[in-house]
């Protein structure tokens, strides 16, 4: 008798956006921990030094985050819309 829970994550698995979700991930974290060094990022009369595997994610995530309120700002006019 077979388990459903593991026959679940086999079909999970086998999906096309899980697999190349896996694989984006695993891309982003072999840049990540290539760059490590420290560098100094300099903004207006501030230094701030800090290692890149903190600053490359920081500036993904304030991207993310600036891009989302920026769409909720302009009201997302092209939700429900649907090109023939």
């Amino acid at each position: 008798m077979k388990e459903k829970g593991s026959n679940d994550l086999k079909e999970f698995v086998k999906k096309p956006k899980t697999i190349v979700a896996f694989v984006i991930i695993a891309l982003l974290l072999i840049i990540f921990f290539q760059n490590t060094q420290v560098v100094t990022f300099r903004i207006f009369f501030w230094k701030i030094s800090m290692s890149q595997i903190i600053l490359i994610p920081l500036t993904m995530i304030i991207g993310l985050v600036l891009g989302y309120v920026i769409a909720k700002a302009t009201g997302n006019r092209h939700q429900g819309r649907m090109l023939d």
